[in-house]
């Protein structure tokens, strides 16, 4: 249902300027599902009235083509500082910050890991691993998100 979804909701966030990082349902209070957009603008911010906006035309576009049974609530953010790294160019623009990442497929038999991202080349993640680079085919990433650390507060205020 996502990908529908994001069929759907992507060429209005990009005339509108901003590229989604994440579209995601989550179940809510009382068994009403959350429908999660994150986006941000091309320069990685994305302010409140920027939220705003594209809640708005969202909106519009999720009430005509109603791809989603009953109620649910629409909830439009930006990635936040702990942000989920879901595309190839996250795991390159954000190289030197600690990441944990979850596998579809184990890797010597483990699916969790927790490194420093070193970037990306074509579909291979590389990460240094308490010293040891291991290399992420991207298609067997499941979940990834950077994990709050000093310095990447200190990043947010430069």
């Amino acid at each position: 249902m996502t990908d529908r979804i994001t069929r759907l909701v992507e060429p209005v966030a990009t005339a509108l300027g901003y590229e989604l990082v994440r579209v995601t349902m989550m179940g809510g209070p009382y068994g009403k599902s959350v429908l999660q957009i994150m986006a941000e603008r091309p320069d990685g911010t994305m302010r409140v009235e920027d939220c705003e906006k594209l809640s708005r035309e969202l909106s519009v576009i999720l009430d005509v083509e109603d791809p989603i049974s009953g109620e649910y609530t629409l909830e439009v953010s930006s990635p936040g500082l702990d942000r989920p790294l879901t595309r190839k160019k996250d795991f390159a623009t954000w190289a030197g910050y600690l990441a944990k990442f979850e596998l579809s497929e184990a890797v010597d038999g483990r699916r969790r890991f927790k490194g420093m991202l070193l970037g990306m080349d074509d579909d291979t993640i590389r990460v240094d691993i308490d010293g040891e680079t291991l290399e992420f085919d991207f298609g067997n990433v499941h979940k990834a998100k950077l994990v709050l650390t000093d310095e990447l507060l200190e990043k947010d205020r430069s």
